[in-house]
Protein backbone atom coordinates (compact mmCIF):
# COMPACT_ATOMS: atom_id res chain seq x y z
CA UNK A 1 0.00 0.00 0.00
CA UNK A 2 3.41 2.26 0.43
CA UNK A 3 6.41 2.67 -0.88
CA UNK A 4 9.94 2.43 1.07
CA UNK A 5 13.12 3.51 0.04
CA UNK A 6 15.89 1.08 -1.61
CA UNK A 7 13.16 -1.79 -1.59
CA UNK A 8 12.11 -1.03 -5.54
CA UNK A 9 11.33 -4.71 -6.69
CA UNK A 10 9.75 -5.70 -3.36
CA UNK A 11 7.20 -2.87 -3.41
CA UNK A 12 6.43 -3.72 -7.38
CA UNK A 13 5.82 -7.15 -6.16
CA UNK A 14 3.54 -6.09 -3.61
CA UNK A 15 1.84 -3.45 -5.96
CA UNK A 16 1.59 -6.08 -8.33
CA UNK A 17 -0.63 -8.27 -6.54
CA UNK A 18 -3.35 -5.86 -5.91
CA UNK A 19 -3.62 -5.07 -9.87
CA UNK A 20 -3.68 -9.06 -10.34
CA UNK A 21 -6.11 -9.15 -7.31
CA UNK A 22 -9.15 -6.44 -9.53
CA UNK A 23 -8.08 -7.79 -12.04
CA UNK A 24 -9.13 -11.41 -11.40
CA UNK A 25 -11.97 -10.85 -9.30
CA UNK A 26 -13.44 -8.77 -12.23
CA UNK A 27 -12.74 -11.80 -14.27
CA UNK A 28 -14.22 -14.25 -12.64
CA UNK A 29 -17.07 -12.55 -10.58
CA UNK A 30 -19.77 -13.41 -13.12
CA UNK A 31 -18.48 -17.47 -12.46
CA UNK A 32 -19.29 -16.33 -8.06
CA UNK A 33 -15.60 -16.91 -7.88
CA UNK A 34 -14.76 -13.37 -5.41
CA UNK A 35 -10.67 -12.56 -5.72
CA UNK A 36 -9.04 -10.59 -2.24
CA UNK A 37 -6.06 -10.17 -1.08
CA UNK A 38 -4.93 -8.89 2.18
CA UNK A 39 -1.96 -6.33 2.93
CA UNK A 40 -1.00 -7.58 6.29
CA UNK A 41 1.07 -5.07 8.58
CA UNK A 42 3.74 -6.10 11.04
CA UNK A 43 3.05 -9.49 12.50
CA UNK A 44 4.59 -11.16 15.45
CA UNK A 45 5.99 -14.06 14.32
CA UNK A 46 9.45 -16.53 14.26
CA UNK A 47 10.92 -13.97 11.37
CA UNK A 48 9.72 -11.14 14.01
CA UNK A 49 11.37 -12.34 16.73
CA UNK A 50 14.83 -10.46 16.73
CA UNK A 51 13.46 -6.68 16.43
CA UNK A 52 10.96 -7.85 19.38
CA UNK A 53 13.99 -9.09 21.51
CA UNK A 54 15.47 -5.55 21.10
CA UNK A 55 13.39 -3.08 22.56
CA UNK A 56 15.31 -0.15 20.86
CA UNK A 57 14.00 -1.92 17.49
CA UNK A 58 10.50 -2.93 18.34
CA UNK A 59 9.36 0.31 19.81
CA UNK A 60 11.01 1.87 15.86
CA UNK A 61 9.12 -0.96 13.83
CA UNK A 62 5.85 -0.40 15.99
CA UNK A 63 5.94 3.05 16.48
CA UNK A 64 4.45 4.08 12.88
CA UNK A 65 0.97 1.95 13.78
CA UNK A 66 -1.50 4.32 15.75
CA UNK A 67 -2.23 1.42 18.19
CA UNK A 68 2.06 0.78 18.83
CA UNK A 69 1.56 -3.16 18.26
CA UNK A 70 1.69 -5.51 15.62
CA UNK A 71 -0.43 -8.13 14.93
CA UNK A 72 -0.93 -11.72 15.98
CA UNK A 73 -1.01 -14.17 13.14
CA UNK A 74 -4.71 -14.94 14.63
CA UNK A 75 -5.32 -11.17 13.53
CA UNK A 76 -4.72 -12.04 10.35
CA UNK A 77 -6.72 -15.09 9.88
CA UNK A 78 -9.46 -14.07 11.31
CA UNK A 79 -9.40 -11.20 8.43
CA UNK A 80 -9.28 -14.62 6.21
CA UNK A 81 -11.70 -16.56 7.92
CA UNK A 82 -14.18 -12.88 7.63
CA UNK A 83 -13.63 -13.04 3.65
CA UNK A 84 -14.45 -16.71 2.99
CA UNK A 85 -17.49 -15.99 5.02
CA UNK A 86 -21.00 -15.28 3.77
CA UNK A 87 -20.60 -11.95 5.38
CA UNK A 88 -18.64 -10.41 2.82
CA UNK A 89 -20.47 -12.10 -0.03
CA UNK A 90 -19.91 -8.86 -1.94
CA UNK A 91 -16.47 -8.00 -1.06
CA UNK A 92 -14.67 -8.55 -4.51
CA UNK A 93 -11.46 -7.47 -6.38
CA UNK A 94 -10.30 -5.55 -3.21
CA UNK A 95 -7.05 -5.23 -0.44
CA UNK A 96 -8.14 -5.31 2.53
CA UNK A 97 -5.43 -4.05 4.96
CA UNK A 98 -4.85 -5.49 8.21
CA UNK A 99 -2.49 -3.08 9.65
CA UNK A 100 -3.58 -1.37 13.36
CA UNK A 101 -4.27 1.72 10.87
CA UNK A 102 -0.51 2.07 9.81
CA UNK A 103 -1.35 3.19 6.36
CA UNK A 104 -4.19 5.22 7.17
CA UNK A 105 -2.34 8.53 7.72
Amino acid sequence: MVADPEMTPYIAAKHAVIGLTKSAGFDHAKEGIRVNALAPGLTETEMTQAWKDDPEKWAQMTGGNPMNTAAQPEDIADMVLFLCSDSAKFANAQTFTVDGGQTAH
